[in-house]
């Protein structure tokens, strides 16, 4: 079974900045392409951005010009640095791994509230 192991949710005044985190195994890591979702309720789980496994990355258009997606291949993780963020970026946000299978991770919840 393929654990991805998401941190860095929380709490956030709007404009304020959350970095999440999502590590996963290397064999799974090295050629999946890597992604962040997120689930508000009552609406269907939407792409925020995605990476990869040789760096190229793709937005949504709400996550253009103020998040950032990196692979740290040290660490076997993805990440997603969430800056300017609004209240309108409160979601549940899944860690994805996608090629052969389809993996996700637990979630983690990021709530933009003043």
């Amino acid at each position: 079974q393929v654990q991805l192991v998401e941190s860095g949710g929380g709490l956030v005044p709007p404009g304020g900045s959350l970095r999440l985190s999502c590590a996963a195994p290397k064999n799974i890591f090295s050629i999946y392409t890597m992604g962040w979702y997120r689930q508000v309720p009552g609406k269907q789980r939407e792409l925020v951005a995605a990476i990869s496994s040789g760096g190229s990355a793709v937005y949504a258009d709400s996550a253009k010009g103020r998040f950032t997606i990196s692979r740290d291949n040290i660490k076997n993780a993805v990440d997603l640095q969430m800056n300017s963020l609004k209240p309108e970026d409160t979601a549940i946000y899944y860690c994805n791994a996608w090629w052969t299978n389809n993996y996700w991770g637990q979630g983690t919840q990021v709530t933009v509230s003043a």
